[in-house]
């Protein structure tokens, strides 16, 4: 009472009071550092040869993955671990063989939080990654051990993934994460193109809307909540000239989705293209760390944790190296599943009198894909077939034994390798026409940063020139099947791939045509083909001509 009425007195004398307490100091920005990567692709195992290096450095693995995550985290209070897609799918035998739950479990025990469905998350339709994520086991295949699947312990993010009986996505678009007093939005979609890139069945029942306008949505729903960090995981890129640190001639999609994107956005980890950049685009930071675990993204954010937005950022991409002690959790959990592939990893299935090689000659070919069209004509021979086709794109890796030289006994592992997508087989009619039209394609239709090639069975024919105008760089007297020329109007059965007969890498010629009937998987064609061969050789490159 006597402090009050001193105080009282004060006042009414006009005198200055000192305040009882301090005014409260200015709160320090909040630091996040999120750590990213991509296309992963179930490489557990460190990638052999070229795939396995960055710059000549050795690198990847998952056990090697754990321990620079964790070297990335130690210290740091507020850190988070994120992947732009592809995480699944295409994978080596050790995960692909167990429908990527190998790999599932690889990715809880490092530390991922968020996953943006990529192309490859959805080869196997809904359903099957509806089962990544909540757990059960394969409805054909049962049970990989003895134990049911727990289902992904992060989250999938999927804004433009669109379940077409409820009309909403059929993952959450965007998740919240908060970080001490500030809150990060994430949001996650996948490449538009989704349908030229997996089987028409595995879209059944979904609709792939615009990346830029579906992350657009999501933003304007997060800041309703308050939310001001926003960071989007799309599975879409691009390509650049440069160092992995450089953005030098940045192009493709990912400029054109930044560009349309909402300014409230901050930063953009992107990937599809197996690229490596990190650029400054519309004053947004957009990083991709290439593929198979070999690079992370470490991206630090300075956030105002009053107003909540991102007041700077930081970023790097780190070469995952083989220098470092590999994580031992990591280390025993790729012993356990190796052991239980192994015996169907190591069968003999073949003999190779030498390796065969997945790199095109100057027409186009490759031996590998050749091999591959081959055992597909072979296969549907009974059926009608009188020619087949393969992607160049879509053989992963060289044909190889296993002598030290790549000759000798070819294993069910190495031709899984090769072809590890899970397509099924498809055969139809097509016209001469329709014949000429998709190989036009691979001049008039080519994918940013490479050509593509269509490989083709024996007995099919025809040249092409390069300096001939567009449209016309078929010389289209020349196609035959036999050493018959095809005629414009005669039909033709062939065997394609189901990812061709969606359209596949830009063929859209395959989805117009007829008397489509679906086969086995293109894997037991392959493995089927080989065990009825002697030791086979690389055919010889005589199938197609390039003209000048």
């Amino acid at each position: 009472m006597r402090i009050r009425q001193a105080v009282l007195a004060a006042m009414l004398a006009g005198a200055t009071i000192a305040a009882p307490f301090p005014a409260a100091a200015a709160q320090p920005p909040v630091q996040v550092r999120i750590i990213a990567f991509n296309d992963f692709h179930g490489n557990l195992e460190p990638p052999d040869g070229s795939s396995g290096q960055i710059d000549g450095v050795d690198a990847g693995g998952v056990s090697y993955l754990a321990s620079h995550v964790r070297a990335l985290r130690d210290g740091v209070r507020h850190s988070i671990v994120v992947s732009a897609g592809d995480l699944i799918g295409a994978s080596p035998l050790i995960s692909g063989l167990f429908h990527d739950e190998p790999t599932v479990e690889a990715a809880d025990v490092l530390g991922l939080t968020y996953n943006a469905v990529g192309n490859h998350e959805l080869d196997d339709g809904a359903d099957e990654l509806l089962r990544i994520q909540h757990g059960g086991c394969h409805p054909v295949d049962g049970c990989a051990t003895d134990e049911i699947y727990p289902g992904a312990r992060f989250r999938i993010l999927a804004a433009n993934v669109i379940d077409t009986a409820t009309d909403k996505p059929l993952f959450p678009g965007s998740a919240i994460h908060r970080f001490g007093a500030v809150r990060v939005g994430f949001i996650g979609v996948v490449t538009r193109s989704v349908p030229t890139l997996v089987a028409p069945e595995s879209l059944a029942g979904l609709q792939i809307l615009d990346e830029a306008a579906a992350v657009n949505r999501e933003a304007a729903k997060l800041r309703k909540q308050g939310v001001e960090a926003i960071v989007v995981l799309v599975h879409e890129g691009g390509w650049q000239t440069g160092d992995i640190d450089e953005c030098a001639g940045a192009s493709g999609p990912i400029l054109d989705i930044v560009e349309r994107l909402d300014p409230g956005i901050d930063v953009v980890i992107s990937g599809h293209t197996h690229q490596a950049y990190r650029c400054e685009l519309d004053g947004r930071l957009v990083t991709s760390a290439k593929s198979f675990g070999r690079l992370l993204t470490r991206i630090d954010l300075t956030i105002d944790r009053k107003t909540g937005e991102v007041l700077a950022h930081d970023a790097d991409n780190l070469i995952v190296t083989r220098d470092v002690t590999p994580a031992p959790d990591e280390e025993a959990l790729i012993a356990r599943w190796k052991t239980l592939a192994d015996p169907v990893a190591n069968e003999v299935i073949g003999t190779l009198t030498e390796p065969i090689v997945s790199t095109p000659s100057d027409s186009g070919q490759a031996p590998a894909g050749n091999v591959i069209a081959d055992a597909r004509l072979d296969g549907f021979a009974d059926d009608g077939v009188v020619a087949a086709f393969v992607s160049l794109g879509s053989v992963r890796e060289d044909i190889e034994g296993t002598s030290a030289d790549g000759s000798g006994d070819l294993t069910y592992a190495n031709l899984y390798a090769v072809e590890p997508w899970g397509n099924t087989m498809v055969t139809m009619d097509l016209t001469g026409a329709q014949l000429d039209a998709l190989l036009e394609l691979q001049f008039d239709n080519p994918s940013a940063g490479e050509q593509r090639w269509l490989q083709v069975s024996h007995g099919f024919s025809y040249t092409w020139s390069a300096s001939a105008p567009a449209g016309q760089h078929v010389d289209a007297a020349t196609i035959a099947i036999g050493g018959v020329p095809v005629e414009p109007d005669g039909t033709y059965r062939v065997a394609v791939d189901s990812f061709l007969a969606g359209g596949g890498d830009g063929f859209v010629t395959f989805t117009e045509g007829t008397g489509i009937e679906g086969g086995s998987p293109e894997l037991d064609i392959l493995e089927a083909w080989f065990r009825g061969q002697d030791a086979v050789s690389a055919p010889a490159d005589d199938r197609v001509t390039a003209a000048p």
